[in-house]
């Protein structure tokens, strides 16, 4: 991290999953008056899916990323299952909504935890607490079970021993004692504890995914449904002691999520309501919509539903197809690739292209050009227009369709920071409202699984509709659409499938949509525009920079992908 007169940046962007570059143009006051976002890894994965099998697409496609493992193997099977007509039993809907909304609780967790909330959160100053008011201060919050004296006391003396040890090991990265710090240690302290209990529940619901997919990270899928047969007397098929397991998950996410992750996200937001008018940026926002009742199909059954809404306008949405050439585009203008046919040309992904266009001995890193191309990362448009996706995208879009959970977590969160409406478009409401959404999701996953149990005690147990695993029932061509809400946004692949084989692939992922930068015409992507207005106190540690942009839970490794021509 490096600072200049008038320039400050970051680079790299710790605590997030990929590796990440912001540039930030500053006035004689400090303010941001210009950002730049750059993803510093190569992308090409598309490349190599392309002549392979449809069918096994999501193996290859599930490896964007280590994190966001199952959300691109769903969306490849979707891909493929459209572009055949291909439709899956009801079961196969109920699973995979399960699986998802595990990912979302699981990823969500962990990111406020174990990547946020050290924005907000001064580790060292939680030995200066006094365990006894940490208790109090945690039981006036939350029932939570571990809220004693003594479990504070233990977690302040195991820090204690880190910090005079010269070890902080994973507390190691923070600004601990910059003055944008404002928790009392009480709470510094609070945090830090379930900052604990948080690695340890992790580990135990994300055997979700396992239970279904067989493991985690990397769970099987399949096109034309799920892999796991239903038969309750069998040792190696979802059976009876597999479907407990599942209801228990479902319980101790739920209980997490309502003694642990909503309480501190209100009781921590608190302290910081100044971060509910900065970094909003662009006041555009787009959902694929996700969850479905009954089909992928019918966008009417979505929990989340889809649309885009426009100036913070949310009394029209506006309607969204992923098949449209000309609603959703790529532009390259700024990144380092090109296209046929020059300048300022957008491709939808049916005809995207990735074609790696920079000839140097190495992207100018020392200062980004931003006049040509300055990232691995392309600048996608919704009918030329920039949008932001993601958690806080998805809570507008509940609350503006009328989902009665949506507004009243959203009015009772507002209602207790004293907050008007408008803090929803900042970091702050961002951040707030992942962890809103995290609770409606926890909650529905109950009911998808009483949904499941209803279906296997009627006598249906089918989990895969294989009438169309033979290519010889194919057309000679076809092309479609997996979308899904990802914990961090809209996430698409296209696929075009010629004599039954894989012609062209694109995927466009939440962080292309956020982190992308420039268009042709100089408008700033989301990340670029939230940033704008910011007031650094120390451009040699820029919290304020770090705190907008892990609001959005950046995910490089899903924008950019990695390609090595030699070992093709």
């Amino acid at each position: 991290m490096t600072a200049g007169t008038g320039r400050v940046v970051v680079d790299p962007v710790t605590r997030i999953e990929g590796h990440l570059r912001i540039e930030a143009v500053t006035d004689v006051e400090g303010r941001v008056t210009q950002a730049y976002s750059s993803g510093t890894m190569v992308r090409g994965l598309e490349v190599i899916l392309q002549g392979r099998d449809p069918r096994d697409a999501w193996a290859f496609a599930q490896r964007i990323c280590g994190v966001c493992t199952l959300v691109h193997g769903i969306a490849s099977v979707r891909a493929v299952e459209d572009s055949l007509g291909w439709r899956i039993p009801s079961n196969a809907n109920l699973v995979r909504n399960l699986m998802i909304g595990a990912q979302f609780v699981h990823d969500h967790v962990m990111h406020f935890y174990h990547l946020h909330a050290f924005d907000w959160v001064d580790v060292v100053s939680a030995l200066q607490a006094d365990p006894g008011a940490t208790a109090t201060l945690a039981q006036s919050i939350s029932s939570y079970a571990r809220a004693s004296p003594g479990h504070f006391a233990d977690v302040q003396r195991r820090l204690r021993t880190f910090v005079e040890g010269g070890q902080l090991g994973i507390f190691a990265s923070g600004h601990w004692g910059h003055p944008a710090y404002r928790l009392p240690p009480e709470a510094n302290l609070m945090a830090v504890a379930h900052y604990l209990d948080a690695l340890a529940w992790q580990r135990d619901v994300a055997a979700l995914h396992a239970v279904f997919g067989g493991k985690n990270p990397h769970p099987h899928v399949l096109v034309g449904g799920t892999p796991n047969p239903i038969d309750l007397d069998s040792d190696s098929a979802l059976n009876t002691r597999r479907l407990a397991q599942v209801q228990d998950i479902i319980g101790r996410m739920r209980e997490f999520v309502d003694q642990v992750y909503v309480p501190d996200t209100v009781a921590i937001a608190g302290f910081y309501k100044d971060w509910a008018t900065q970094g909003e940026g662009l006041g555009n926002f787009l959902c694929y919509g996700d969850f479905p009742a009954t089909s992928i199909t019918d966008p009417r059954s979505f929990l989340v539903p889809r649309g885009v809404i426009l100036g913070r306008d949310l009394t029209r949405i506006e309607d969204v197809d992923l098949h449209d050439p000309a609603q959703i585009q790529e532009f390259v203008d700024r990144s380092y690739y090109g296209y046929d046919g020059g300048a300022g040309r957008g491709l939808h992904p049916y005809d995207g292209e990735t074609r790696l266009e920079y000839t140097g001995p190495e992207p100018p890193y020392r200062q980004l050009d931003i006049e040509h191309g300055y990232s691995w990362i392309k600048a996608p448009r919704w009918r030329g227009k920039a949008v932001e996706v993601g958690p806080l995208a998805r809570m507008l879009m509940m609350v503006a369709t009328g989902n009665e959970q949506a507004r009243e977590l959203v009015d009772r969160t507002l209602g207790t920071l004293d907050l008007p409406v408008q803090a929803l478009y900042s970091t702050l409401g961002r951040t707030a409202a992942r962890t809103l959404e995290t609770k409606i999701i926890a909650d529905a996953m109950q009911g998808w699984y009483d949904a499941l149990i209803a279906n296997i005690k009627s006598g249906d147990t089918q989990t895969c509709d294989d009438s169309l695993w033979d290519p010889a029932r194919w057309p000679k061509a076809a092309k479609g659409a997996g979308f899904m809400e990802a914990p961090r946004g809209a996430l698409g692949h296209w696929i075009m499938i010629e004599d039954g084989r894989i012609a062209n692939y694109q995927a466009v992922v939440p962080s292309t949509w956020n982190a992308g930068p420039r268009d042709a015409a100089g408008h700033p992507g989301a990340y670029e525009a939230a940033l704008a207005g910011h007031v650094l106190h120390d451009p040699a540690q820029p919290i304020e920079i770090l705190r907008t942009i892990h609001s959005f839970d950046p995910c490089i490794a899903c924008a950019v992908h990695v390609l090595d021509l030699q070992e093709q």
